[in-house]
Order: structure tokens, then sequence, then C-alpha cells
């Protein structure tokens, strides 16, 4: 005798007639062999920022109801947001907060890529786009702390567009585009703010796309691979049946296992962004006063090594220094692939990575002690 089938509710069969999704391909994707060194909480750091992102979003659309980007009510509505709107304080600090801790995450993404890496042939381009993630993380941070418009953030701006205008050939013209004119003016909020709720937005989910769509066509670098095997992509040998089946010292499954381990980072990470807000709210000084300059004036922390290394150097040395340093975080995959071709033994890449960021530390340490 037939067994009778359930009844196939009304909504389901109304969604699958006008979304024909075929749920075998989503079982494929979770099938996704994942390397086994992926396993440790190391590795997990590529989709926090994404997730930092999100919140910012959210909090940001919240923001944005209440903002009014120009000079006369920048600082009081912030003010506003702040100490009359419920939950206000708690909403613009889990956005300064998921900020700051998008940079500290896009960093050490990027520097277990470098030391473990993972940029190598054929996987330089989604180096150069991780570099654009990095540089465009840091100009969300930059637009927005001057939208706060205080005194600090207001003269943090002037300074930073001011040395922005110094860069060699296309120094004024960023300059310009950046203030709206010569100098500061009413028109450099508004262009600030253009930049940080629409020009960056758009340029992170490019670059998002891009980065995730050279990682799905490569596939993750199996760390203790043959050279020749994490040069070429990912694949897992069938079984008679047609499925997916691979090794268990090498590989794990996408779902549930890595699934798992990045819910469980992700709430932690909520954990604490929200703890931070709640402990250390975001903090808002005197109004922006263009006629009374402050007597030291700081950026925020992740521009303290640039900062420092300005202080340190002539201006014309400094702004080519780091222009060279740039183009070579930019180039490394390539200029480091020549270097090996040479001499395939070479340990030079870890020792000029180990120097380098020991300098960023260093700097960064100095400029926050000064």
């Amino acid at each position: 005798m037939a067994v009778a089938q359930p009844a196939i509710p009304g909504w389901v069969r109304f969604l699958r007639e006008r979304i024909p999704i075929n749920i075998e391909v989503f079982e494929e994707l979770s099938k996704e062999p994942i390397p086994h060194h992926m396993k440790s909480w190391w590795y997990c750091l590529g989709g926090t920022p994404m997730l930092l992102f999100a919140i910012q979003v959210v909090t940001g659309i919240l923001l944005t109801f209440y903002y009014r980007p120009s000079p006369e009510e920048a600082h009081a509505s912030v003010r506003m947001i702040s100490e009359e709107v419920p939950f206000g304080w708690w909403i613009r600090s889990m956005h300064h907060w998921a900020a700051n801790l998008m940079v500290v995450a896009v960093g050490l993404h990027m520097i277990r890529v470098f030391f473990t890496g993972a940029y190598r042939k054929p996987r330089e381009l989604n180096w150069v786009v991780g570099v654009g993630l990095l540089l465009t993380t840091l100009g969300f941070a930059f637009t927005g702390y001057a939208l706060v418009y205080d005194q600090l953030s207001y003269w943090a701006a002037t300074v930073g567009t001011n040395i922005a205008g110094q860069t060699p050939i296309v120094g004024p013209w960023i300059a310009n585009l950046l203030r709206g004119g010569a100098e500061v003016n009413p028109t450099t909020l508004t262009r600030f703010f253009v930049f940080h709720v629409g020009a960056m937005p758009t340029l992170f989910v490019i670059l998002l796309g891009l980065h995730i769509f050279l990682l799905r066509i490569h596939g993750v670098m199996e760390l203790d691979a043959p050279e020749e095997v994490q040069a070429t992509p990912l694949t897992v040998e069938e079984d008679r049946e047609g499925k997916r089946r691979f090794d268990p010292n090498r590989f794990f499954a996408f779902f549930p296992d890595h699934v798992t381990t990045e819910l469980i980072v992700g709430l932690f990470l909520i954990t604490v962004v929200t703890m931070l807000a709640m402990v250390f709210p975001a903090h808002l000084g005197p109004p922006a006063n263009p006629d009374e300059t402050p007597l030291h004036i700081k950026p925020e922390w992740y521009f303290f090594p640039l900062f420092r290394w300005l202080k340190l150097a002539p201006l014309w040395l400094g702004l080519a220094g780091t222009l060279v340093a740039g183009l070579a975080l930019v180039f490394w995959p390539f200029l480091e692939g020549a270097w090996r071709t040479r001499r395939p033994r070479s340990e030079a890449a870890m020792a000029v990575g180990g120097v380098f960021l020991s300098l960023v530390l260093g700097f960064l340490i100095w400029e926050a002690l000064s």
C-alpha cells in the first residue's frame, strides 16, 4: 500500500514556482572541502570584517535619520543623538567601535595572509583587492571621524587633507576633491558625508564581491601542501555514486563545521562591540572652531604610524617614503614572485614583513605614548 505523501503548503508551492532555486547547488556548496588548517580560530578573520561592516551599515542608516551634514548643525545633531535620542548614544557607540575593530580585523587578516604566503600565484590579484579593502576601510574611518565636527575631528581633517595635498602630481587634485576647494570650507563636510555614506560603501561592496569571486575561483590555499598544489584550485575526488568526498586528515566540511566556527566568532564579536559601546561610549568634544587651533592635534589611533613617520622625516621624504611603501604593499606578490624565481629558498619575504610590521607597531606605540 502506497504511503500518502504530506501535502505541500500553498506558500511553498508559490515560492517554488516563482523562485525556482536548485537545492542541490546549496547542498554541494555545504560539502565544499575546507583545508584542515582553517579549523584554527586564527583563520576565521576573513568573515569578521563583513560582520563589522554590516553593523556599521545598520547603525549608520539609523544615525542618518538624525544627522545633519552642515557646519552649522553637524555637531548639534551628534549631541542630540548622544543625549536626547532614545538609545542614540548606544547606536553611535556601536558604529564607532565597529569601525575601530574593522580596521583591526582587516589588518590582522592581511597579516595572516602575508605570513602564510596565501597571496602567491595564482592569488596575486586577490591580494591587490585586499589592499584596496584596507585602504577603503581607512577611508571610511577618516571621513566618518570628520563628520562628528568637534574641535579635534575638524582639525584632524584639515591636517589630513593638507598632507594629502602635498602628494606628488595627484596631491592638489585629491585635496580639492576632498575639500571641495583650495582649503577646508563649508562644502568639505558635505563632501565627506557623500564619501562616507555613498562612495565608500559602494566601493567596499564592489571590492568585497570581487574578493569573494576570486576566492571562489582559486579556492582556499592548503597551507601544508606542496607549492604546485597551492597554485591550483582545490578539488576533491568523486566516489562511485558521484558524491564529493575528501580526506578527513586534509579537509573538513564547510557546513556545519566551518559555519559553526564562524557563527561562534560572530557572536563573540557582537558581544565585544556591545560591551565596548556600553563601557566606553563614543566621545564628543567641543564644537569645531576654525579660528582656534588646538595645541595638540592627533588623528585616530590607526593613523598613528603614518603621523609619527611624518614627524620624524622631512615632509617630502615622508610622503615619498609613504608612497613607495604603499606601492610596494599593493604589488608585493609580484615583487616577491620575481625574487622567488631567482632565489627559490629565500626567506626574504618573512624578513621584510617582520621589519615592516615592527616599524608600524613601533610607530603606533611611540605616537600613542607621546
